[in-house]
């Protein structure tokens, strides 16, 4: 084999395994909202059935929720490699990344609790009592319920926002905004988690076509 066709080789492997990874970034933009919505959509009918607690619905919910934000790891991963390499830009959108990921683990930690309580619990008011109980520890509530979930929003929202200058090929100026809708309206109302995660779909999907271009 010749050095040329060496370096061809490297060279298709490496546009290869580059490929690989723009169709995973593509399919968690995709699947993250969507997974999110169906945790809104089954929330709400097990409060509409009366049976939102501890068994299917709660444990179906959280299951959703619980993938849809791992569904996010991939994206956060993927889209700091749109800044290029070295600079400041890089260093910007890779702060924006971490700070995504420390509030995903957070967030992920959460979900578990939810669905070891939901597990464990006869009833709601046993339930009640284990989140009394785990949330009473020293540092639980800002680490894993008030302050760093946070995070996942803000690393998310500042990740767009910078690569919406950065990147003006990739990321729309008005995804930033859609996410932070999205956002906002998930903040405001559990309720209005479907139409939240809705917003986020819409805005991550010009950035799934970008990453396909």
């Amino acid at each position: 084999m010749t050095t040329m066709q060496m370096a061809t080789e490297r060279q298709s492997g490496t546009a290869g395994t580059a490929g690989t990874g723009r169709t995973a970034v593509g399919a968690a933009l995709l699947a993250g909202p969507v997974l999110m919505a169906g945790y809104g959509a089954v929330r709400l009918a097990g409060r509409a059935l009366g049976d939102y607690g501890p068994g299917v619905w709660w444990s179906l919910a959280h299951l959703l929720f619980l993938a849809g934000v791992l569904a996010f790891v991939p994206v956060f991963l993927g889209l700091r490699k749109l800044a290029g390499e070295r600079g400041g830009r890089r260093v910007a959108v890779d702060v924006a990344a971490g700070v995504g990921l420390l509030g995903t683990v957070a967030v992920v930690v959460q979900a578990v609790i939810d669905l070891a309580a939901g597990f464990v619990a006869a009833d709601k008011e046993a339930m009640s009592e284990i989140f009394d109980r785990v949330q009473g520890v020293p540092g639980v509530m800002p680490l894993v319920y008030t302050v760093v979930p946070m995070l996942f929003w803000l690393g998310l929202l500042g990740l767009v926002t910078l690569l919406a200058f950065f990147r003006r090929d990739v990321v729309r100026a008005w995804v930033p905004v859609m996410v932070l809708a999205g956002t906002v309206l998930m903040a405001v109302s559990l309720d209005l988690l479907p139409v939240g995660a809705l917003c986020l779909g819409l805005a991550l999907m010009p950035v799934r076509r970008g990453l396909s271009a």
